[in-house]
């Protein structure tokens, strides 16, 4: 498999752990989103929305994160990265959506680059807009997280996958997370693993 990626990539950061999990070979392709690189013509013709990750395949080439893992977790059924019990798979599924579509978005390059670029608004200015939403966000995860190592149950899930990436960007922001103290636990106990600690920013081959 290839996986077209960027190293600060929250997004990539969350498919490179789902990889990892399952114990998975790739090569990885750097996209530097700096550059540009993901709105040439020679990266348009792999993933035409632009962005990353991409994940080729013998199928395809498959683009969105949280697709990218959910056939990754069809295809490669174990470890699971899902509970098996209905409503534990729901919780978990409430969780990494809430991460993935409430909090990324809003919070991503993209936006705070067209924030402070596009609505001139200055560096303090973006950074209130960023701890604000995050902070919305952790209140209610905080309430929702088990005081388990994990977000559910006793191994690695969609939640944590999407979790991480969202500490590690809040922490490169210099926000104070501690009034999180379960989020931050989790991050502490899954950072003690190869997984985690192989798919973060800092030991990716294009990390500047």
């Amino acid at each position: 498999m290839k996986l077209y990626s960027y190293f600060r990539s929250s997004a990539a950061f969350r498919t490179r752990i789902a990889l990892n999990l399952k114990g998975l070979d790739y090569e990885q392709v750097a996209i530097n989103l700096l550059n540009g690189e993901q709105n040439e013509q020679e990266y348009k013709a792999v993933n035409p929305m632009g962005l990353v990750p991409a994940l080729g395949t013998e199928e395809g080439v498959l683009g969105q994160s949280l697709a990218i893992i959910e056939w990754l977790d069809e295809t490669y059924p174990e470890p699971a990265l899902l509970p098996k019990l209905g409503w534990e798979k729901a919780q978990t599924r409430a969780m990494a959506y809430g991460i993935a579509c409430d909090i990324h978005p809003l919070n991503n390059s993209r936006v705070l680059k067209y924030l402070q670029n596009d609505l001139s608004q200055s560096e303090e200015a973006v950074t209130t807009w960023y701890y604000h939403w995050i902070a919305k966000s952790f209140e209610a995860l905080e309430q929702q997280v088990e005081a388990t190592p994990f977000c559910v149950g006793n191994t690695p899930t969609l939640a944590d996958i999407c979790l991480i990436p969202q500490v590690k960007n809040a922490k490169r922001f210099a926000m104070d997370l501690s009034p999180f103290p379960k989020i931050l636990g989790i991050w502490d106990h899954c950072m003690t693993l190869d997984a985690f600690i192989q798919a973060a920013p800092e030991s990716q081959p294009d990390k500047g």
